[in-house]
């Protein structure tokens, strides 16, 4: 039976993802006698859970110097209360707070960093999403790789960090540390280079070299349209050894339904070839399907409980290797599955995404308003 073949399947891959983070984990760091100075540029649009707390990770950094440039568009932005707490916290540390509603284009977070980037100081920037929890050595991490020769272009893995103690932030963790961080490595092992947006370093001319900020402003994925600058330059997309977390906020499933569709049709635009393999990596949906379409024969439910055991081994596994806090139960790992599917299959219906008060369209090469 082909789901029985797919179960199994998805059961192999869970083991080469715990592999793979294994591989990552021993991977010596990278380590430079000397280190420029860097910006931090964190692009804000209003309060989020711990938002604080991880702001808070960006000042705290063990670096010899850098500066951290916060940028909103709104003079009335929730945010700006918590960054004024965190110049209190963290008086000894360059801050610079950018409020400047000047658009440009659809993306709205690569519009916030086109005013912010003026008041960048430094030569190496980074650009990190506002939900970012990062080690103190994380910009150290970033900076020895991106000293590596042939490297035009740094991001990082990121784990799952549930915002509260309820179901859906933790399903939400389970995707990222199980199904996107496995995955993402086994990407790579396969030849892929891709930038993930949570983080991307480089140095200013790399960023002028590839037609600055104005060559993401009407781009959804304006983390794959750098990358793909990049490469075309014939830069190297490294991986840095820190893998941060990023705040998973949504407290009721039709939100975190929402976030990750909007994550799918992104990934369906850039690689579609990809996106349909990605079915195989959830092997307790087709296990379930082949108890159903079986009959509930033995065997059948043999199978299922065999791929619920290595889902359930996998996961502790790679928590272990990275030192993360387990996600969803190892019951609710069959709910996860039926759910990641069942958003595959929705993501096929519409090229449309709900993203920060905008309705878009992953049309390609750019972004187009959608019409409702």
């Amino acid at each position: 039976m082909a789901t029985a073949a797919l179960a199994v399947a998805g059961s192999a891959q869970c083991v080469a993802g715990w592999a793979a983070v294994q591989r990552f984990a021993r991977t010596p760091a990278l380590r430079l006698a000397g280190y420029p100075p860097v910006t931090i540029l964190k692009p804000l649009h209003g309060n989020e859970p711990l938002l604080e707390q991880a702001l808070a990770t960006f000042c705290a950094q063990n670096y010899p110097a850098f500066q951290v440039v916060f940028g909103v568009q709104d003079a009335a932005d929730p945010a700006l209360p918590i960054l004024d707490k965190l110049r209190a916290r963290f008086p000894a540390v360059d801050i610079a707070v950018v409020i400047d509603p000047t658009p440009h284009g659809l993306n709205r977070k690569v519009a916030n960093l086109l005013n912010m980037l003026p008041h960048a100081r430094h030569d190496v920037l980074v650009i990190a999403d506002s939900d970012i929890h990062a080690a103190p050595d994380y910009l150290a991490h970033l900076v020895a790789s991106l000293r590596q020769p042939g490297v035009g272009l740094v991001t990082t893995l990121y784990s799952g960090l549930p915002a509260g103690p309820g179901l859906t932030s933790w399903l939400g963790a389970e995707h990222i540390n199980h199904a996107f961080l496995p995955g993402a490595l086994m990407a790579r092992g396969l030849g892929r280079e891709d930038c993930l947006g949570a983080t991307m370093a480089l140095t200013r001319s790399m960023l002028d070299r590839v037609g600055g900020l104005p060559a993401l402003v009407d781009h959804l994925a304006d983390d794959a349209e750098l990358g793909r600058l990049v490469k075309a330059l014939g830069g190297r997309i490294a991986l840095a050894q820190t893998v941060p977390a990023t705040t998973v906020a949504e407290a009721h499933l039709p939100e975190l339904f929402a976030h990750e569709l909007r994550w799918a049709r992104t990934i369906l635009s850039l690689a579609p070839i990809g996106f349909a393999m990605s079915c195989i990596q959830y092997p307790l949906f087709w296990a379930a399907l082949t108890v159903g379409l079986s009959g509930g024969e033995d065997w059948a439910w043999t199978a299922f409980a065999f791929a619920w055991l290595v889902r359930g081994l996998a996961n502790t596994g790679i928590d272990r290797v990275l030192g993360l806090s387990p996600a969803a139960g190892f019951w609710c790992l069959p709910l996860r599955d039926i759910m990641s599917i069942t958003i595959m299959l929705a993501s096929l219906r519409s090229d449309r995404v709900a993203w920060r008060g905008q309705t878009l369209r992953t049309t390609r090469p750019s972004l187009a308003p959608g019409k409702g």
